[in-house]
């Protein structure tokens, strides 16, 4: 069950979350919506509040939908101001030659290996506080820093990338005892600004970016080496030391008039703190402090004899 509050996922009985303490009490297991102490089913979805519903899964989205997020209980139509500007992390990701590889199959045989490799991409961006925003078919297109506010939203998208590909080559190693061909992943990440809007469709709010930045991280996708994750230079800058990256070099890009450097993600880097990359920087100087140095001073003399 994911908390409204902080997105943290919790075991469904759980009653109170896991990480921001907030009461779970009477949401649903398959949608997350809060419902009245009474309800014996879900005012949204229409899941089972009893007994049975302790082992009901999360509903995942549907493989072949192509529209954007349904905001939840959390993020109305209402609360999402029109046209709000925001920087995001966009993340790509498709299966290379899915079209190839269902050429010859029954339509049922091909969705029984499409479905769960999008699953476990939609797992993935799930498991770092990112959100699906739409699914194309044979991949997805993910937002981090929207409509849930993160700072370090550049460095959850790559997280979820690593574990996209983990998981991907797992699920294709599985194919492979099977008899089945393997599958492969690209992913393209690019951060920047775009302006959020909501289109109310009745019933529900759908909440969609407009801007440069996806369209560009849809072209690292596509620049992406098969089984890798392509970033641009500015998520680069947001994300140096924290991951391991190789340089691709300045690459022509469609719709850019510039060429555009292009990082591909190799793994993790040494850092996991903004302090650390701040020491690798240099920190900044005490300018000024005697007065607050002296009175360090004599706390520890203090603190030495007993104080």
């Amino acid at each position: 069950m994911r908390c409204a509050k902080c997105s943290a996922e919790n075991a469904a009985a759980a009653k109170f979350c896991i990480e921001c303490g907030e009461s779970l009490k009477g949401r649903c297991p398959r949608c997350g919506i809060a419902n009245p102490p009474a309800a014996r089913f879900c005012q949204e979805c229409g899941a089972s509040l009893g007994a049975s519903a302790v082992s009901a899964k999360p509903k995942p989205p549907a493989a072949d939908s192509a529209s954007p997020i349904t905001i939840g209980a959390e993020h109305s139509a209402d609360e999402i101001p029109a046209g709000e500007r925001k920087t995001v992390t966009a993340l790509f990701a498709d299966i290379k030659g899915s079209m190839e590889l269902i050429e010859d199959l029954d339509p049922e045989e091909a969705r029984a290996i499409v479905d769960p490799a999008l699953m476990l991409m939609m797992e993935a961006v799930h498991r770092f506080g990112g959100f699906v925003a739409q699914s194309t078919g044979d991949g997805i297109f993910a937002l981090f820093g929207a409509p849930l506010t993160h700072e370090d939203h550049p460095q959850r998208a790559l997280y979820a990338a690593l574990r996209m590909q983990e998981e991907i080559r797992r699920y294709s190693d599985r194919l492979r005892t099977e008899g089945r061909q393997p599958l492969q992943a690209r992913v393209g990440v690019n951060t920047g600004e775009v302006v959020m809007r909501s289109v109310s469709t009745g019933e529900h709010a759908e909440y969609v970016p407009v801007g440069h930045a996806t369209s560009l991280a849809a072209r690292m996708q596509v620049l992406a080496p098969i089984g890798s994750i392509a970033i641009t230079a500015t998520t680069q800058r947001l994300v140096e030391g924290y991951f391991a990256l190789k340089a691709l070099g300045p690459t022509k890009v469609k719709g850019v008039s510039e060429p555009i450097n292009v990082y591909e993600v190799t793994g993790l880097g040494p850092l996991r703190t903004r302090l650390q990359r701040s020491v690798g920087r240099g920190l900044s100087k005490f300018v000024g402090r005697q007065a607050e140095i002296d009175s360090l001073k004599r706390a520890a003399e203090q603190a030495k004899v007993g104080h």
